[in-house]
């Protein structure tokens, strides 16, 4: 017989529960506009455009932006976070590698 180990931990932080949520079925017909956050990883925005792309197939409706922060070390500048703020009813934040 084979048994498996799960090495998940203890997470020293509480759980706590959000209700960010954006409906892109609900919002289809105002045109949302989406938000792609490139971390500055080869291949970041390649991967993100692929996302975009999936996003557009399904709502075609969709506007898309694209940003790049441009060094996966750093945070993403506060002038950068304030223009997605101000443009974009829900984000996609990812790593490309």
């Amino acid at each position: 017989m084979i048994e498996f180990h799960d090495p998940t931990g203890a997470s020293a932080q509480t759980v706590e529960s959000y209700d960010l949520v954006f409906d892109m079925a609900a919002n289809a017909e105002d045109k949302p506009t989406i938000g792609l956050l490139a971390n500055g990883f080869a291949d970041s925005e390649r991967f993100l455009s692929l996302i975009g792309d999936a996003i557009t197939a399904r709502y075609p409706s969709v506007n898309l932006k694209l940003w790049n922060k441009g060094n996966a070390s750093i945070p993403a500048p506060e002038g950068m976070l304030q223009e997605i703020r101000e443009s974009c009813h829900a984000v996609v934040a990812a790593y490309g590698h």
